[in-house]
């Protein structure tokens, strides 16, 4: 939950929220492309920050809800895990590297037909991310939140320059 907590404290950052504030923030941040949060996981979180002091409970009952804000704690706590994950080198864990494990298990053809596939998959997840970068402009998000679409389009050119090489062996029969 380190990610999810710490986008939580950093949106509380800009102020006292509701869950559902926070929600909608993450959500025009676009973060279920880049950070795998569960939605409904805000709520839980939000209460379980509280009980351990970084959230301070302000306002109950804001149209049925309760209002959250940071606590000095919880700026600190925003700070270490900010730091660990500038520093925390992780594998990308993507099922496609299960898939490649076992290219050899599929007929040259059929292994071929996936490839392009999954290649104008990705072609068309690069234009879907680069909309989405428009979009958030104009609904007014902040231009850094671009930069996490912005690597995932990166990640999404690399993968599709490597397989259409990859597509060009399996045609010369170099792979698998």
């Amino acid at each position: 939950m380190s990610s999810t907590r710490t986008l939580i404290l950093g949106v509380l950052l800009d102020g006292p929220l509701h869950g559902y504030e926070v929600r909608r923030r993450l959500e025009s941040w676009g973060t279920d492309q880049w950070a795998s949060v569960a939605y409904g996981s805000i709520y839980h979180g939000l209460g379980k920050m509280a009980d351990e002091g970084l959230l301070r409970r302000v306002e109950e009952g804001r149209g049925g809800r309760t209002v959250y804000e940071i606590t000095e704690a919880g700026r600190a706590e925003f700070m270490r895990l900010l730091m660990d994950h500038w520093w925390e080198l992780k594998p990308i864990v993507d099922p496609f590297q299960v898939a490649l494990t076992f290219m050899d298990r599929l007929s040259p053809a059929d292994l071929a037909a996936t490839m392009r596939g999954r290649a104008a998959q990705l072609r068309a997840a690069v234009g879907m991310l680069d909309r989405a970068i428009a979009a958030k402009r104009a609904h007014g998000a902040p231009r850094h939140v671009d930069e996490t679409l912005k690597l995932n389009a990166a990640q999404f050119e690399a993968q599709l320059t490597w397989i259409e090489d990859a597509l060009t062996r399996v045609e010369k029969g170099e792979l698998p």
